[in-house]
Parts: structure tokens; sequence; C-alpha cells
């Protein structure tokens, strides 16, 4: 068992998909999506106005992890017909 590049690739992978699908999708929805007026749930608006955070960034969640899915899917592609090898850190 160890770590190795791959795995950091593939765990960054999961942190900016999750980011895009979680946070810009559904996460305000389940916050606060659902109802009528957030006025009247001061900490149900504070928390909407919180996650509303990763919206501002939805294009850049979007190409970041557009991107990263390619770079990964490259890396385990080289990686299994011996073009690259996956370098041990720890």
């Amino acid at each position: 068992l160890g770590v190795g590049l791959g795995t950091i690739v593939l765990a960054i992978n999961v942190v900016l998909l999750g980011g895009y699908t979680f946070g810009c999708h559904s996460l305000r929805h389940l916050i606060g999506g659902f109802r009528d007026q957030l006025s009247r749930a001061p900490a149900g608006y504070q928390a909407y106005r919180c996650v509303s955070c990763f919206n501002r960034r939805h294009m850049l969640w979007a190409w970041m992890s557009l991107f990263w899915v390619g770079f990964s899917d490259l890396y385990v592609r080289l990686c299994s017909m011996g073009i690259w090898h996956d370098f041990r850190i720890v």
C-alpha cells in the first residue's frame, strides 16, 4: 500500500467533480431553493448566501473539472500502456 501520483490525480478528480456537481447544482436547492421566501428563515437565508459562493465560480468549476477528467483519463491510459509510470510518493 502506498500513495502514488495517480492517487493524487484521481483524488483531485473527485474533488473537482464533486464541487461542480454538488456545489453548483444541488446544494443551493437543498439549502433553500424549495422555500418561497427566504426572509422568513434568517438562518436558512444565511446558509443560502454562504452556499452561493460556489455559484459565483460556476464556470471555473466546470472548466477545471472538464480539463481534469480528460487529464485523469489520459494519465490512467498512459500508465496502463506502460508509457508513463505511477511515481510513488509514500
